[in-house]
């Protein structure tokens, strides 16, 4: 480790120290541990391209990477950081587990507040028994929760994060998709609103994708990618439909155990529906490992998370001509008016 990489070391010791400080207790523990286990594996992407004993899947996938990075500063707009150009292996397959809950009878997730970040609609932490553990106290109390693993997630700007192996598996457009996802978080991020943080990542994302493919002249991935979307999208739209049903439901004031025969049903017919969109698609379709689980109303909390704002943002940027720059300008302009206003505003119906 040279003397610059020291040097980066103790200043995120410090801050992440600030942190733990700041907020207290075990979990915060376990996350600056895991912050800086995570950073002290870092290789510079071009030293792990040129290593003799590099694998070569895992070289072309770097080369890509490297390529990606570049086009998402010069061609989107994004922060041109040191973000996303080193590479570590953390010799496990997800590098954060998110445990996400929501109440028995409520399609809106329970959130918790740190520093910096606000208020989030999940927990995440380095170590999946303490992902388990924490879920089950949760279930203890009466919530219905889910326990997922994260392969990539970004520390807003604080740290420079790096590709991990966890990506690895994943073909160039999915690496492009998240870099580009990640990134946007760097680039705008409001405390204690996922919903926009995540439906702007979201739609940068998307548009970044399509960009990147039609600067390479790969009009096939294109079209295999749009395709995969529309998929992907009406998947989404059956979730919301459901946690609509189910908000309608809860605030019917019915006895609890009319709730639970209406919540099991809504799930049932959402999973019949699921079955019947993949047997029209060839028998797969988005979703299917997800959709596999034991549903709650945690699962429809974590997908509206990522897409009930998307709409609204896709209207901004198509408002002004696609301009990346202007799209921007929007977002922060958004990220001043109050919760409540801007929910309105980006189309998010509180579904």
């Amino acid at each position: 480790m040279n003397i610059s990489s020291i040097a980066a070391t103790i200043r995120a010791a410090l801050i992440v120290a600030l942190i733990a400080a700041a907020a207290g207790g075990c979990y915060v523990l376990q996350s600056v541990q895991g912050q800086l286990a995570l950073m002290s594996k870092r290789v510079p992407i071009s030293r792990v391209i040129a290593g003799p004993s590099t694998p070569p899947a895992l070289r072309t996938q770097l080369e890509s990477v490297a390529a990606i990075r570049d086009f998402a500063s010069r061609e989107l707009g994004l922060p041109d950081n040191g973000s996303y150009r080193s590479y570590a292996d953390l010799r496990r397959r997800y590098v954060v587990w998110n445990v996400v809950a929501a109440p028995e009878f409520a399609v809106d997730p329970k959130e918790w507040c740190y520093p910096f970040v606000g208020c989030v609609a999940y927990r995440g932490y380095f170590v999946e028994a303490g992902a388990h553990r924490f879920a089950d106290k949760l279930r203890r109390r009466g919530f219905d929760v889910t326990v997922g693993g994260v392969a990539a997630y970004s520390t807003l700007g604080h740290f420079d994060d790096p590709v991990l192996n966890t990506m690895m598996d994943w073909n160039d457009v999915e690496l492009a998709a998240i870099i580009f996802h990640e990134l946007t978080h760097q680039l705008l991020y409001l405390p204690s609103d996922s919903s926009f943080n995540e439906a702007l990542a979201t739609t940068v994302e998307e548009e970044g994708v399509r960009r990147w493919l039609r600067a390479q002249g790969r009009e096939g991935d294109l079209a295999k990618y749009q395709l995969q979307r529309e998929h992907y999208l009406k998947v989404v739209d059956l979730i919301g439909e459901t946690r609509a049903e189910l908000r309608a439901v809860y605030a019917a004031g019915l006895p609890p155990q009319t709730m639970r025969e209406r919540k099991h049903a809504a799930f049932l017919a959402m999973r019949t529906s699921f079955a019947r969109l993949a047997a029209q698609w060839g028998g797969h379709a988005p979703f299917e490992a997800w959709f596999a689980e034991d549903l709650n109303n945690a699962h429809l909390a974590s997908i509206a998370t990522y897409f009930s704002c998307v709409p609204g943002f896709k209207r901004e940027l198509a408002a002004v001509g696609g301009d990346l720059n202007a799209f921007y300008a929007r977002a922060r302009a958004l990220a001043k008016l109050d919760q409540a206003t801007r929910a309105a505003l980006c189309g998010d119906p509180t579904t």
